[in-house]
């Protein structure tokens, strides 16, 4: 498919910001597909953010920075690799309503829809690292609980089933101590710091967010990123 090859070769530097893409004619004659097949594809990617259209200069990449510590727009999966990043879920995914005392504030579309929750915890090289608990608008999003996410991806499963990409968000920061069942998930002594954010995280569908709380163990591993 031309915009999954297109998308892949932006997010891996194949072309880099600023670099003009081949033109509609040349992606048409390269792959033997049809005009309005690539002019879909371009758009779908200019909806993305991963390129802007110029009439008369083309479609210039327009890279969204690939790792941001974890607030990663291609996810952590991405930021860290998929060979040592295990996924195990604990909860999930399952409709709810949404917690009393919410991390942000939500629209009355979002309050009414109520949220789906997911429940996870990510190790590399079988050391657990995150506690990851996310919450998304119950908002056009069929059959999702019953997909399966077990050493998946949730922003591919997102990208790849609802056209759903993640453009950016934001975090809270702070470090707190372990305690509770976060000693016994992250396998950290009580008291311990670790590192608690909250995220807000925009998607390329007007209005719709993914929210997550997440707790992070960087005795062993260190965070880390690009800006």
């Amino acid at each position: 498919m031309i915009y999954e090859l297109l998308r892949k070769h932006i997010l891996e530097g194949v072309y880099k910001e600023g670099d003009i893409l081949p033109s509609e004619n040349e992606l048409c004659r390269l792959h033997q597909i049809t005009r309005p097949t690539v002019r879909q594809a371009l758009a779908k990617l200019a909806n993305d953010g991963l390129i802007h259209q110029h009439q008369g200069k083309g479609s210039i990449v327009h890279q969204i920075p690939h790792d941001i510590g974890i607030l990663s727009v291609s996810g952590t999966t991405s930021a860290i690799g998929k060979k040592i990043l295990k996924t195990h879920i604990l909860s999930g995914p399952s409709i709810i309503s949404w917690p009393e005392k919410f991390i942000f504030d939500l629209s009355p579309v979002e309050q009414e829809s109520g949220c789906i929750f997911l429940e996870r915890l990510r190790s590399v090289n079988e050391i657990p690292l995150f506690y990851d608990i996310s919450y998304i608008a119950n908002v056009n999003l069929p059959r999702f609980c019953s997909r399966s996410f077990e050493n998946k991806s949730l922003f591919e499963i997102l990208r790849k089933n609802y056209s759903i990409e993640i453009k950016g968000g934001l975090q809270r920061l702070k470090a707190i101590s372990a305690e509770g069942n976060i000693t016994d998930l992250l396998k950290v002594e009580t008291g311990k710091p670790i590192l608690y954010l909250e995220r807000k995280l925009e998607t390329n569908r007007a209005n719709f967010f993914v929210y997550s709380s997440l707790y992070c163990n960087t005795e062993t591993h260190s965070l880390f990123g690009a800006f």
